[in-house]
């Protein structure tokens, strides 16, 4: 039973936080730019559920979308649908526990919000098949990983409507998603070619760390646009240079040759990005 219950955990990736925190800190930004401020505590509460969910739930269908190749990769092949701690109908058991419970917080938002809700969640199911099929899982990744920003807004504002920091900060979230799920990929990359996995770094091929730094330097331009727009704080831009140290850290451990274990640290350094963008926003842009 207690290795159940951890093959359970490590399958929703509860025991690996990166994820959820790289989905969360953004959409929590735009919580507190709709807001002008701290949001409601109900709605702040029900978008961290709702995110640790739909990032599980993600998760699980990953995984049973790629038990097979899982077993042929260096990263993943102790996961538990690929090990066989856990069988497939148990992960659909899972996820479809997940779905609803990730239902039921839905419901507490406004129309338009479930609307978006049901839009990501397509999303998110799609995203583990596409890599099976073209070069690019990575930009429906960003488009997944930044549906919660939308969602912010229409659950604080009830519009369609979406101010132009919020436009702004969907666009950086989506090139810096693209941006770490291209080094992420890099990690796999002798993998993919074996499997004929699709992936941005293979596309890129040896230009891979170029675009991963091309891309960093254009979500720092966006969110020094964002610190204009929100008319923020010398706060602010003194976090988005600390935020210019850490890609220039990333840009550093990408150019290096096979270099498995610094693509891995670089991505996983983009918690502190995700933290370091939040607090530039809480702390450096004046409530409205």
């Amino acid at each position: 039973m207690k290795d159940k219950v951890i093959a359970t955990l490590q399958l929703m990736r509860l025991d690996v936080p990166v994820g959820s925190l790289l989905l969360l800190w953004p959409t929590v930004v735009a919580l507190w730019i709709v807001n002008g401020g701290i949001p409601p505590y109900d709605l702040l509460v029900l978008f961290v559920i709702g995110t640790v969910l739909m990032r599980s739930a993600g998760c699980v269908i990953n995984d049973i979308a790629d038990r097979k190749i899982d077993r042929q990769v260096k990263r993943t092949f102790q996961r538990p649908l690929a090990d066989g701690r856990l069988s497939v109908g148990n992960a659909i058991v899972i996820f479809l526990v997940l779905a609803a419970l990730a239902l039921l917080v839905v419901l507490e938002l406004n129309l338009k919000t479930q609307i978006l809700a049901v839009i990501g969640f397509c999303i998110a199911v799609f995203y583990p098949f596409v890599k099976r099929i073209s070069m690019f899982p990575q930009l429906i990744l960003g488009l997944a990983f930044s549906w919660g920003i939308l969602m912010a807004a229409t659950a604080s504002l009830d519009q369609w409507s979406f101010e132009p920091a919020i436009i702004l900060l969907f666009c950086s979230n989506f090139f810096w998603i693209v941006a770490y799920d291209t080094v992420y990929a890099m990690v796999d990359s002798d993998d993919d070619i074996k499997l004929n996995i699709g992936s941005l770094a293979l596309f890129a091929g040896s230009h891979a760390a170029l675009l991963f730094s091309g891309l960093n330097s254009l979500v720092l331009v966006l969110w020094l646009v964002m610190g204009f727009v929100l008319e923020a704080t010398t706060t602010y831009f003194v976090v988005l240079a600390i935020i210019a140290a850490l890609f220039i850290y990333q840009g550093y451990e990408a150019f290096q040759e096979d270099n498995r274990a610094g693509w891995f640290v670089a991505f996983k350094s983009n918690i502190w990005v995700g933290t370091a963008l939040f607090v530039a926003v809480a702390l450096g842009v004046p409530p409205a």
